[in-house]
Parts: C-alpha cells; structure tokens; sequence
C-alpha cells in the first residue's frame, strides 16, 4: 500500500511543487504525492527550470487549493512555509502533520542567476529533508 504524502504551501507555486515532485522521483512509487496551497496560482518557472536540472519534469503539475483534499486520508501531511503552517486546517484524516520551514524563492532579489541559485538552495534543503525524515521512515 502506498503511503499517501500532501506538501502544504501558501500558493502551491514553488516550494510545494519542488517537494511533490521529488518525492514522487526518489520515492520509487513507495508514495503517493500531492501538493496543495491555500490559494492556488502557477507553478514558478524557476522551480520547474531548479528541478529540471536534476532531471526531474514537474512542468505538468498545476496549483491546486486545499480545499480539494480536505476529506481525503493522508499519512503525512507536511507544510513546507510558515504561513501555510499557519493558516492549515486541521486534516482529521492524517496520520502525521510535520511542518518545514524553508525559504520562500519567490521573494529572491537580484540577477536571474541569483535568484535560480535560491531555488536551487531550496531544493536541496527539501531533498535533505525527504530523505532523512520520509525515505528512510519505516511508517
């Protein structure tokens, strides 16, 4: 049985969508991943070009409101943004709630090469964390 994985972020734009895909690439079909936002918007072209260069396509995901998953079960239900985190309703269907904080890319300043390079910083921290606390869970 698949373990059933949400990734919470305020616009399900970046940091959601990083982490969805990842886990979805490293999780060798041991998940099933989904990512929601308390508001939907796009997902960012920095976040699709950060993970393209690990040879991982999240160009097909969309944002998606949360709304949508509420009555659904989830094992993990994980907000990677202090105000999702906040702002989260509460998923009576879920096993464990975890909350990462990272970076918001979106708000990088600077070159185009800068702020890729904050994308890129936020990706490895997501990747970090799916491997310590998901992939090597025995849950």
């Amino acid at each position: 049985m698949k373990r059933r994985v949400l990734f919470i972020c305020t616009h399900n734009s970046a940091r959601s969508q990083i982490a969805e895909g990842l886990l979805r690439h490293l999780g060798n079909e041991r998940f099933e991943v989904f990512s929601a936002g308390t508001e939907a918007t796009l997902v960012r072209p920095m976040a699709i070009q950060a993970m393209a260069e690990q040879g991982i396509d999240i160009s097909h995901q969309q944002s998606k409101e949360l709304d949508r998953y509420l009555d659904e079960p989830f094992d993990d239900v994980i907000t990677v943004c202090d105000t999702a985190a906040e702002a989260c309703p509460v998923f009576p269907g879920a096993t464990r709630h975890r909350h990462w904080s990272f970076e918001d890319p979106s708000k990088a300043t600077g070159s185009e090469t800068e702020q890729l390079g904050v994308y890129r910083q936020v990706r490895d921290e997501i990747r970090s964390r799916i491997e310590n606390e998901l992939l090597s869970d025995t849950h």
